[in-house]
């Protein structure tokens, strides 16, 4: 359905009651009191007029009411179908990006024991060697005097 042309004509009717109040704001009480008898007289006859769309539109609304009621429902059900199925496969991202993470984290946590018996292993060896000259040092010191 094409809103613009009912929205264009709502844009206008507002316009219309604008100029309408700003001028009815200059006039004398007398012209006041023809003014709003117009305004009445009009909003009357288009009151009629809506109540013949709408009474026609219930007739229009009436033999597809059952149809459109089964679409809608069956619609309904659908979209709850799609929503429950995005929710499932939301979940299952959530899941194996929570499991990448925890993979990295544990990989990372590997890497950094593994360098730590690395470092350690050389800081054991370092100790070993410095205590081996301290003690070579020692005996050179021990010779000479």
């Amino acid at each position: 359905m094409d809103f613009q042309k009912p929205l264009d004509e709502l844009e206008d009717r507002v316009s219309k009651v604008k100029t309408s109040v700003r001028t009815a704001a200059a006039e004398t009480n007398e012209q006041l009191n023809e003014h709003v008898a117009k305004v009445q007289a009009n909003t009357e006859r288009e009151l009629d007029e809506a109540k013949q769309h709408a009474g026609a539109a219930a007739d229009r609304t009436r033999t597809g009411w059952e149809q459109m009621r089964a679409d809608a429902k069956a619609r309904a059900a659908e979209l709850k179908t799609k929503a429950r199925v995005r929710r499932e496969r939301h979940d299952a991202d959530v899941a194996a990006s929570d499991a990448d993470v925890a993979e990295a984290e544990a990989s990372a946590a590997i890497d950094y024991a593994a360098w730590t018996v690395a470092a350690a292993e050389l800081a054991i060896l370092d100790a070993l060697y410095l205590r081996g000259r301290a003690r070579e040092k020692a005996a050179v010191v021990e010779a000479g005097a």
